[in-house]
């Protein structure tokens, strides 16, 4: 599904190394999730992936479905059948969520040289998923994230995911700033679209979420490299011990 190999990115700016060779392989029907302290790598690896500005690929790979996706712009990529879920979601001010992802699934589905979708059969679709995500209709009818909490644009983010069905799913620490309640339906939304033929790459901080999204592989990363890879277990020791351990095993 993805398929990254001896990734190393610099920011432009600085001139600065952030990743230094990152191989990594998720496979269609499973969940990843990654961790590690402040500043090891994980946001970045989900910029580079997305297309966001500011950072230069200096060697490595990165492939969705056997197709190489870092020369493409951001709208090819999620076109290809990639989601970013951001850390901190973007509002949009005078811009209709309904009129937002209708606009968005249909450029998809142009790029993929399908019809539009028509407006009834998008409202159809669009209010039986956000009555299955627990969101309010009301919220379909507000401008993009405006006046949202934050677990409101959260979901809305996973609403918008559950839209664009994409193949590989990346949530850049879709925890942050969660209470228990909207961290659990954020959650739920996130294990209803899993299928065979998606996957997920989960970047958090904290076991609290894996205990909702139950990853099938748990990555930990520090200074811009993948250092340990294992089982559900491999959080839990974190959890419990923090990295310092882990840290100390490689070094």
């Amino acid at each position: 599904m993805l398929s990254i190999k001896n990734l190393h990115v610099k920011l432009e700016e600085e001139d600065k190394q952030i990743l230094k060779g990152v191989d990594l392989e998720v496979e269609a029907g499973k969940v990843h999730a990654i961790m590690g302290p402040n500043g090891s790598g994980k946001s970045t690896l989900s910029y580079v992936l997305s297309g966001k500005d500011g950072y230069e690929v200096t060697d490595g790979s990165a492939t969705l479905l056997g197709v190489d996706i870092l020369d493409m712009e951001p709208e090819e990529r999620a076109a290809a059948g990639l989601f970013l879920a951001f850390q901190y979601p973007v509002e949009i001010p005078g811009v209709g969520n309904m009129t937002f992802l209708r606009t968005a699934v249909n450029a998809q589905r142009k790029a993929r040289g399908e019809p539009e979708i028509s407006a009834a059969d998008f409202l159809k679709e669009v209010r039986a998923k956000a009555k299955d995500l627990k969101i309010d209709a009301e919220m379909l009818k507000r401008p993009v994230n405006m006046g949202f909490s934050g677990g409101e644009k959260k979901r809305n983010e996973i609403l918008q995911m559950a839209m664009l069905e994409p193949k590989m799913c990346i949530l850049d620490e879709t925890d942050s700033g969660l209470d228990v309640d909207a961290m659990k339906l954020v959650a739920d939304g996130v294990n209803a679209l899993r299928t065979e033929g998606r996957g997920f790459l989960v970047i958090t901080h904290y076991q609290r979420l894996l205990n909702h999204i139950e990853p099938d592989v748990v990555h930990i990363m520090a200074d811009g490299r993948i250092i340990k890879t294992g089982g559900p277990e491999l959080a839990l020791e974190v959890e419990n011990n923090g990295y310092a351990g882990i840290m100390s095993e490689v070094a």
